[in-house]
């Protein structure tokens, strides 16, 4: 039941312009995924400056990964409780003055600490902006063309973020990576605080207590779960170090669910919601949908840079016609969704994925970024736009009316979890491949990567039969 404040608010949430609501939530969207990509170029210039050690460079990228997935479903909660617009507000509040901190520093520890609080401040926006969409967007086909613009806002920002990364770092300096983050953020706080004024005493639920419990010990799993996984790139699977951290991962994620089934008066994560068909189908895809991800857009980064001899800006621009194809792709599945329905565009995206992977993985250090590379991206490209939006519908479209938030947070952080266990399965296989470093045998490890993604498309193709008919 939808909740409204003490004081009723000054309008209803339709007297806001949809287009100025969808604008707010993708400019939230596009700063996500910006920051998980930008950086990555920035990185030999962080590491010269503040003295990184190798290991501990890598956390200016995990720990904003770890964060983001391991506070995702908090953050969808909060949205829920709190409503949308605080959350987004809280969120945008947080991301900023953490940027600003990461922009700043002056020791390592510093940067890693505030890359944590901009992984925090993610974790609420993103499950907002999800929220602010299930709620405004009530229709089916308006919402499956906001879902559309909602991924190809993402898409937005991983294509520039893998560009603007090495142009400001070369025309200004690494810092400004973080910073750019500040004016924006502020402009967008403004303008939520201006356009959803409608929206201060609305709540998708029922205002009552945070279910505590279950926010330490489901956040706490989840992060010591990815934090294990990604150990896994520097230490053997059955490594201590991977071992520990991801059994109590697992066992803290079983005290989760026991507390959220029996103890809980109001679960952060109501176990029920699991019992929804697009819920746990959509949910379940998005795992292996993580896999696909990290396959496409990060392995063949290193493939273009570490086989084809690329740099870092050309890379960049290598995998850009990719990035357009997927918003294009995607703003059109939004499109036929209502009346294609699910299965037949996820259908669609698995064939993609088999038939680009599949030609990827014959790519080699002799070949050509023409012949061997630009089809195949561009096809597995055309299989994401189908797939990630469809998905993302189909596991939120049933959100019971006061839940869309937590709802919304489970499917990013379903998706963000999928990626890191992906990422950590696909470099051991890649590693194992191509230990001796030549190009030639990084082809033969980046190969194999790309055949087990044609292998996920595959089984996602399968899984499309379990989506719910409906259209």
């Amino acid at each position: 039941m939808t909740s409204i404040g003490t004081a009723p608010p000054r309008a209803t949430p339709r007297t806001i312009p949809a287009w100025l609501i969808l604008a707010l939530a993708c400019a939230g969207q596009f700063m996500v995924i910006l920051d998980a990509s930008i950086v990555n170029v920035a990185l030999p210039a962080v590491r010269a400056e503040l003295g990184f050690t190798p290991t501990g460079l890598a956390w200016v990228v995990n720990g904003y990964l770890l964060a983001f997935a391991g506070f995702m479903l908090l953050g969808g909660r909060a949205a829920d409780l709190f409503g949308p617009r605080r959350t987004l507000v809280t969120g945008l509040a947080l991301f900023s003055a953490a940027s600003l901190a990461a922009g700043l520093a002056g020791a390592a520890e510093v940067l890693v600490a505030a890359r944590v609080a901009q992984g925090a401040g993610a974790a609420m926006m993103a499950p907002a902006t999800l929220a602010v969409i299930n709620t405004y967007f009530t229709e089916p086909g308006a919402r499956a063309k906001a879902f559309g613009a909602w991924s190809s806002a993402g898409g937005v920002g991983g294509m520039i973020g893998a560009v603007a990364g090495g142009a400001i770092t070369t025309g200004l300096s690494w810092r400004w990576v973080f910073l750019i983050n500040v004016p924006v953020g502020a402009l967008l706080i403004a303008a939520a605080l201006t356009a959803l004024t409608a929206l201060a005493g609305v709540r998708t639920a029922r205002r009552e207590p945070l279910d505590l419990t279950g926010a330490v010990t489901g956040t706490a799993g989840l992060a010591a779960l990815i934090y294990g996984v990604m150990q896994s790139a520097d230490h053997a699977w059955s490594s201590g170090r991977v071992v520990v951290p991801v059994l109590a991962g697992l066992l803290l994620l079983a005290v989760f669910a026991v507390v959220e089934a029996r103890f809980a008066d109001r679960p952060m994560l109501p176990l029920r919601l699991l019992g929804i068909r697009g819920v746990a189908v959509g949910n379940g895809m998005l795992l292996l949908f993580g896999g696909v991800t990290i396959a496409m857009w990060y392995f063949t980064s290193l493939f273009l840079q570490n086989v084809l001899g690329f740099s870092a800006l050309p890379a960049g621009l290598g995998q850009t016609p990719a990035a357009v194809t997927f918003m294009l792709v995607a703003r059109g599945a939004a499109a036929l969704l209502p009346r294609a329905g699910a299965r037949l565009l996820v259908l669609g995206g698995g064939a993609f994925f088999v038939a680009g992977f599949g030609w990827l993985s014959l790519a080699q250090a002799d070949g050509g970024y023409l012949t061997g590379v630009l089809g195949p991206t561009l096809l597995v490209a055309a299989g994401i736009g189908l797939t990630f939006p469809t998905l993302m519908a189909a596991a939120t479209a049933d959100a019971p009316e006061g839940e869309a938030g937590v709802v919304g947070g489970l499917a990013n952080t379903t998706s963000q979890v999928g990626s890191s266990i992906g990422l950590a399965v696909l470099a051991t296989a890649a590693g194992a491949v191509g230990a001796a470093g030549s190009p030639a045998a990084l082809a033969d490890g980046y190969g194999l990567v790309f055949r087990i993604a044609a292998g996920l498309g595959l089984a996602l193709a399968a899984g499309a039969f379990l989506l719910p008919r409906r259209k």
